[in-house]
């Protein structure tokens, strides 16, 4: 089978690898470099996320290949494993915390509660008062951009082929792709992985760009030891329709300190917003007040690319004949790569899914039947 992959983010590069190594003919079409765009720009957090069975199934599964990949990633992927650890700020949200934790269990995630005390025994740089946390410890840690050059590079060495510096255009049935060069490529099928500008290439692909911003700190060694996260932000992450912030540090192999997180709807431009990072900043110094102290060397934005019911688009797009859609993953495009990957393998060569694939299937969004697109 011949498959063209427009972008060669962390999802694009991942479906390439895994395709490539099952037998396709795959060419990548990437207008910068691999690992550029939202993959350069995120927080590279590998975890498991609850908010709906479909959500959990891919995201547990993510997290398992990401392990099964650990050993053969590059030194400058710097994958480790520091947990994550859902700080609540009060009994509600500790409440909510021991919800989760049954939820994971059923899903065959190890997690487990902590007080206080213990809380403040492991992450001393949080503020007093917090009523305990949730700790999921098989959560890793990972920097996207090396690892999606690696993946294109594997790729290569499996057959495939890499154009760059050239951007798709439009993409015509029958798994025809139009270039920015005046060329064009057929394909038996073109999945697009372009994140949040897959809206420019499909039109009526429901897509939305949500802006984030990241902040790098200088070397702050054993501030914190997990990825900390407010247990609030999976709820501000999926209100679509409004500005907002929410405490999210992560601990880097350098020493460094990982700061967010930000989220705006339908805003593309990528200047810092202070005004924004400001409000964001205050909301992690109010968990982590000696964060205060530490310098900041950078700030940055990047852009998420949202659906309307919060889960991606991964499967046929049957609005067009051949177009197969590898997007929408929000924040969890990272962790759910070779998920989704390991998914376009099943459905391309009509393969057993390790995950139902029901729930991400873009038909959801249209009243063509699936078919139509095969």
């Amino acid at each position: 089978m011949d498959v063209v992959i427009v972008g060669a983010g962390i999802v694009g590069a991942a479906s390439a690898l895994a395709l490539a190594r099952a037998g396709c003919r795959v060419t990548v079409v990437e207008e910068r470099f691999p690992g550029g765009g939202a993959t350069a720009a995120g927080m590279g957090h590998v975890v498991v996320i609850d908010d709906s069975p479909a959500q959990i199934a891919l995201t547990s599964r993510g997290r398992a290949l990401w392990e099964s990949l650990a050993p053969h990633l590059p030194a400058a992927a710097e994958y480790r494993r520091p947990g994550t650890a859902w700080v609540a700020a009060d009994d509600d949200e500790l409440a909510e915390a021991a919800a989760k934790a049954e939820r994971l269990a059923a899903a065959g995630v190890a997690a487990r509660l902590v007080g206080p005390a213990e809380l403040a025994r492991f992450e001393p740089a949080l503020r007093p008062g917090l009523a305990g946390a949730l700790v999921v410890p098989d959560d890793a840690v990972v920097y996207p951009p090396p690892v999606a050059a690696w993946m294109v590079a594997e790729a290569i060495d499996a057959g495939a082929r890499l154009r760059r510096g050239v951007a798709a255009t439009a993409v015509e049935p029958g798994g025809v792709l139009r270039l920015t060069d005046g060329g064009r490529i057929e394909a038996d099928a073109v999945v697009v992985a372009t994140g949040a500008a897959a809206a420019r290439l499909v039109p009526g692909v429901p897509i939305r760009p949500r802006k984030g911003h990241l902040v790098i700190t200088d070397r702050a060694p054993g501030l914190i030891r997990h990825q900390i996260v407010e247990l609030g932000y999976v709820k501000r992450a999926h209100d679509v329709g409004t500005d907002s912030v929410a405490f999210n540090v992560q601990p880097r192999a350098t020493g460094q300190v990982l700061v967010g997180s930000s989220r705006q709807i339908d805003v593309t431009a990528p200047a810092v917003e202070p005004k924004l990072l400001e409000t964001m900043l205050a909301r992690c110094f109010d968990y982590l007040p000696r964060l205060a102290t530490v310098p900041a060397i950078r700030a940055w934005t990047g852009l998420r690319a949202a659906t309307p019911d919060g889960l991606p688009l991964v499967g046929p797009w049957p609005a067009i004949a051949g177009l197969w859609l590898a997007t929408g993953h929000e924040g969890l495009g990272i962790t759910t790569a070779p998920a989704t990957a390991e998914g376009l393998v099943a459905g391309l060569l009509g393969r057993d899914a390790v995950v139902d694939p029901a729930p991400w299937l873009p038909a959801r969004f249209l009243a063509v039947p699936v078919e139509a697109a095969r």
